[in-house]
């Protein structure tokens, strides 16, 4: 469900700028800022590249695109 909230205009011209960078939207790039802040606040003591990763790894599991980690 999508609900409207209210940002600053600087907020949002940095979004467009980046959402560009990436090919997303607007809603998805401060979607994607959202998901990441929240991700770091829950956990500070990693970076954003690990969380960027795991994140990726999460959807790659719902998407069924898993293989089994094979050691040594």
């Amino acid at each position: 469900m999508a609900t409207a909230v209210r940002i600053s205009e600087e907020l949002v011209d940095e979004a467009k700028k980046y959402g560009r960078i990436d090919h997303r939207s607007l809603a998805g790039q401060i979607e994607h800022w959202a998901r990441m802040g929240k991700c770091a606040e829950e956990n500070p003591d990693l970076t954003y590249s690990l969380i960027k990763e795991i994140l990726i790894g999460m959807d790659e599991l719902e998407q069924g695109e898993k293989t089994e980690y094979m050691f040594g």
